[in-house]
């Protein structure tokens, strides 16, 4: 016990002292809150009128849960790439060596990690929420919107959005863990969540057999754990787009399978990768 908890704080230690966590935190911030603004924009009567289309029919919670949700909507990459680089930072400046050992039981690093991970995650999901709700909400107020921060359901997605952000945080040490080389994480983690994750579920949508299989993507376990999102309320957006008629998984079994997806390759690369020899 006091072995994991020595090698816990070496780690918070270890990402403390970088500045790759707080860059990634204000490129979150920025991120997240220019979309959630854009998404309130769009929602807003004004907004359609100047696209020349009708408002969608979406009541407050709705709508404000929808620009809320954006953190889990576009900013899924920033804890992701932190929970990548705690390990494969380890790989490529050869610091896993006096790493392992000072702990030379290896498990115990890679659950120390873990532990740093899912926290970091979770500051992650409420830096993101600072974002979405500091920029999103006063868009939705000036429009003549309701901002709905007193309503449970909105409170709620609020509280699922950094379990979840924590979650992917795991997911990337785990794809970290496993592929050990930086750049090759680093670039599958970015044309995963920007481009070959949203194409799956749009084309997953289309057939009822495949968007059965789509709810087990991760992105789409994520909208299900949170409660909203903008690729699974496509449908209720916009009517005319391809859409299977699928139930959506309850939240969760959205959580279930996110969590479930975070745990594979952690326990994979514990049998693998980790117990190679280290230079």
């Amino acid at each position: 016990m006091m072995g994991m908890l020595r090698q816990t704080v070496a780690e918070f230690v270890k990402v403390l002292s970088l500045k790759s966590w707080w860059l990634l935190g204000l490129i979150l911030v920025a991120y997240v809150g220019f979309t959630a603004a854009g998404l309130a924009f769009f929602f807003s009567e004004l907004g359609a009128q100047l696209a020349g289309t009708g408002a969608p029919a979406l009541d407050a919670a709705t709508k404000a849960n929808l620009v809320y949700s954006s953190v889990t909507a576009v900013g899924l990459v920033i804890p992701l790439l932190f929970g990548a680089l705690l390990i494969t930072n380890e790989y490529r400046h050869r610091s896993l060596t006096p790493t392992v050992l000072a702990q030379p039981r290896r498990g115990v690093v890679l659950a120390a990690k873990a532990v740093v991970a899912l926290a970091g995650g979770a500051v992650y999901g409420v830096l993101g929420l600072l974002g979405s709700v500091g920029l999103g909400a006063p868009v939705l107020l000036a429009l003549g919107e309701e901002a709905a921060l007193d309503d449970p359901e909105v409170i709620t997605l609020l509280l699922r959005t950094v379990v979840a952000m924590a979650l992917w945080a795991l997911l990337g040490l785990g794809l970290g863990a496993l592929l050990t080389s930086q750049i090759a994480t680093i670039v599958i983690v970015l044309a995963f969540t920007q481009f070959v994750e949203p194409i799956l579920r749009l084309v997953a949508g289309v057939w009822e057999w495949s968007a059965q299989l789509g709810r087990f993507l991760p992105g789409s376990a994520t909208d299900a754990l949170v409660g909203a999102g903008i690729l699974s309320s496509l449908g209720a957006l916009d009517p005319s787009a391809p859409s299977a008629p699928v139930d959506p998984l309850l939240w969760w079994q959205g959580g279930l399978v996110l969590a479930a997806l975070a745990a594979i390759p952690l326990v994979v690369a514990a049998l693998t990768t980790l117990r190679r020899d280290v230079e």
